[in-house]
C-alpha cells in the first residue's frame, strides 16, 4: 500500500514538472530567434561506442551567438534515414539545419546522398571542391602520408556534392563541409571527426550563420539552494514566471546530505538587448532569493 502511495506522489509530481517544463519554454520562446536543428549521422552513436560530443559543441556555440537549437536527432548510415530526417526538419520550417558525420571517402558515408535525395538535388561534381580534395591528397602525399596523390574514385566522391551547394574549407581533414540552402532553410554538413567540425564551423560557418541570426541576447544565472527539496519550490516558481515573458527557469536536484537537500536553479533570459535580458534575470533572482528566505532555505554563495 505504502509503495502504491509512493508511486502515485512520484507520477504526480512527474506530471506537474513536464507541464511546468512546457508552460516555461513556451514563455521563454515568445521572442523569435533563429532556429537550428542537429542531425548526428552515424551506426556508431546509435549502438554507443562513440560519445556524441559534436552536438554538445555545436549547440553551445549556437546558443552563445543567440540561436535557440530545437531539436537534435541521431540516425544511422542510412540515405532513407538521412533524407527523411532532413525532410522533417524542413517541414518544421527552422532556419538552418546542420549535419554532421558521414562525409568521407568510405561506402557508408551517405550523408549527402541523403541531403540529396531530401532536396531532390543530383550529386554532381563540385570543382571547387574537386581541387581542395586534390590539394589535400597532394600534400599527404608529399608528407608520406599516402603513397600516391591520385584521386580514385573514393577519393573523389568527397567532392560529389548536391548541386548549387558550396564547399566549406577543412583545413584538417579531407572532406570538404558543405553549404546549401532549400527555400528559406540553410543546411550546412560537416564532418564527425571533432576536430574537423570545429574548424570548419568556426573558420568557415559561423561568419556566415552571424549574418543570418536574429539579434538576440541570453544571460544565464545558476542559483545553489540549500534546504528545499524541488517538489516544494516549483509551484513558487511557477507564480514567478507567470510573469514575465522571454524567462526560463531549469531546477536540478544534486543531492540530500545529512537530511538537507539542495538543488541548482538555472535562471535564463533571452530579450533583443543584452541590458534587458540582464535586468530579467536580476529581477527572477531578486524574487527567487526572496522567496527561499521564506521557505527557510538558504541560497548558496
Amino acid at each position: 500500500m505504502l509503495l502504491k502511495c509512493v508511486k502515485k506522489i512520484l507520477g504526480f509530481f512527474t506530471r506537474f514538472a513536464i507541464i511546468l517544463l512546457r508552460y516555461m519554454w513556451s514563455r521563454f520562446s515568445d521572442l523569435k530567434q533563429t532556429l537550428f536543428e542537429l542531425i548526428t549521422v552515424g551506426y556508431e552513436i546509435l549502438d554507443g561506442r562513440i560519445l556524441n560530443t559534436n552536438s554538445k559543441w555545436l549547440a553551445e556555440k549556437i546558443t552563445s551567438m543567440g540561436g535557440r537549437v530545437t531539436r537534435m536527432v541521431t540516425v544511422g548510415d542510412s540515405i532513407s534515414d538521412i533524407s527523411s530526417s532532413i525532410k522533417d526538419a524542413l517541414k518544421r520550417g527552422v532556419d538552418w539545419i546542420i549535419t554532421s558525420g558521414g562525409l568521407g571517402p568510405t561506402y557508408d558515408d551517405m550523408t549527402l546522398q541523403g541531403v540529396a535525395k531530401a532536396v531532390n538535388r543530383r550529386l554532381v561534381l563540385n570543382r571547387k571542391a574537386y581541387e581542395m580534395v586534390r590539394e589535400r591528397y597532394r600534400k599527404l602525399a608529399e608528407e608520406g602520408v599516402v603513397k600516391s596523390p591520385e584521386l580514385t574514385p573514393s577519393r573523389l566522391k568527397m567532392a560529389m556534392l548536391p548541386r548549387g551547394s558550396k564547399p566549406l574549407h577543412n583545413k584538417v581533414g579531407s572532406a570538404p563541409g558543405v553549404l546549401l540552402k532549400h527555400g528559406r532553410t540553410y543546411i550546412a554538413c560537416l564532418p564527425g571527426v571533432p576536430a574537423e567540425l570545429y574548424s570548419i564551423f568556426e573558420e568557415e560557418l559561423e561568419p556566415i550563420i552571424i549574418k543570418t541570426i536574429k539579434k538576440v541576447y541570453r544571460v544565464d544565472r545558476v542559483l545553489n539552494i540549500k534546504g528545499i527539496v524541488e517538489s516544494s519550490l516549483a509551484p513558487k516558481i511557477e507564480e514567478i514566471i507567470k510573469k514575465y515573458l522571454g524567462i526560463y527557469v531549469k531546477s536540478h536536484p544534486k543531492s540530500v546530505e545529512a537530511g538537507v537537500s539542495r538543488i541548482e536553479l538555472q535562471i535564463s533570459a533571452i530579450a533583443n538587448k543584452e541590458e534587458r535580458a540582464l535586468k530579467k534575470v536580476e529581477e527572477i533572482e531578486k524574487l527567487i532569493r526572496e522567496v527561499v528566505v521564506e521557505m527557510g532555505g538558504e541560497v548558496e554563495l
